[in-house]
């Protein structure tokens, strides 16, 4: 299983926020797909890489 980073427990309360909104809005099957992610998000199942690419992109520019 994957660390929860911070930017992964942001993106899963913005999904929070937004599953809400959407059923506000009527968006039942939106709001769903939004709260199954966040589930993913909070299950550690998820791997943030995006230092990592951020590093890969960076080092590919510099060649």
């Amino acid at each position: 299983m994957g660390m929860i980073t911070d930017r992964m427990r942001r993106q899963a309360d913005d999904n929070r926020q937004a599953a809400v909104w959407a059923r506000d809005h009527g968006n039942e099957q939106r709001a769903r797909q939004l709260e199954d992610r966040t589930d993913e998000l909070e299950s550690g199942n998820v791997t943030d890489v995006t230092d990592q690419l951020s590093a890969l992109i960076r080092w590919a520019f510099r060649r």
